[in-house]
């Protein structure tokens, strides 16, 4: 999970997620709707029984405030809450698995800020069983071929790895950046993501109100968007004063067509993305 706002719990639940498999949250930074509903998740989940660890990824301070208040509220919890912290000013690995890495994007905002950076490891490539059978070559040697190894057939003549395999998807990436003012110098960070999530808070009307509030206009996360060839855009983090948004995808849209407009529960399929 990606920030934790108040309503989280409601949204999870309206999304059917399943709060078990839930055990990595990362926190943007420490204004209250991104971060307000962190406790009573916490709370929650001991209420549930929950065993697992869980681990959140926060600046310090985050882990200096929650403390106390698990220490008061959550005396005996049936769980670990481990705090994993970071310096959000600077752009860092701070989870891999042998799956993903998700490393930092520091942004600019009123307070210290940073997005992050979701890439997939490439998966090694599939067998071709019917060339397998072919040259019947024995199973010890799948894993080695399955990692790019060619194979000598007994009478010395080797079988090159094109041939016994066929090349995995690519690996994804996916990047979420908000709060920001306009930030040029993330694109070469983010360049050519399969999916950028971007906040779009004001029009560009709302130019000097986006920059006094260090925000981004739909505009200007448009052309984040095309200077960063990503695949595709996702906006959110909209102002209130706005009763219909389609004027604010409308306006990214102008500058990147591949726009979406965020809305709850919405899913999207990353392998459908195309360049």
């Amino acid at each position: 999970m990606i920030d934790c706002g108040e309503g989280a719990q409601m949204q999870l639940r309206k999304s059917k997620l399943k709060f078990t498999r839930l055990n990595h949250i990362f926190i943007s930074h420490l204004h209250g709707d991104h971060c307000f509903g962190l406790m009573g998740l916490i709370s929650t989940f001991g209420m549930l029984g929950r065993t697992a660890t869980l681990y959140i990824h926060c600046h310090a301070e985050l882990e200096h405030l929650l403390v106390p208040q698990l220490d008061f509220f959550c005396k005996g919890m049936s769980y670990k809450v481990v705090f994993q912290t970071f310096d959000p000013s600077k752009a860092e690995i701070i989870y891999d698995d042998r799956s993903l890495t998700i490393e930092t994007i520091p942004l600019r905002h009123r307070i210290p800020t940073c997005g992050f950076l979701f890439s997939e490891k490439q998966t090694p490539a599939h067998i071709r069983r019917d060339m397998i059978d072919f040259y019947e070559i024995p199973l010890y040697e799948i894993n080695r071929i399955k990692n790019g190894a060619d194979y000598t057939l007994p009478d010395g003549k080797i079988v090159p790895n094109s041939k016994l395999t066929i090349p995995s998807a690519p690996p994804r990436r996916y990047a979420y950046c908000s709060d920001t003012i306009y930030l040029p110098r993330i694109i070469s960070q983010i360049h050519g993501v399969d999916l950028l999530f971007h906040e779009a808070t004001f029009t560009q009307s709302e130019q000097a109100r986006a920059k006094e509030t260090f925000h981004t206009t739909a505009a200007q996360a448009g052309e984040i968007a095309r200077a960063a060839e990503v695949k595709q855009l996702l906006i959110g983090h909209f102002s209130a004063r706005y009763e219909n948004e389609s004027i604010l995808l409308q306006e990214a849209s102008n500058i990147f067509p591949n726009t979406l407009l965020a809305r709850e529960t919405l899913k999207i399929s990353i392998e459908s993305v195309k360049p």
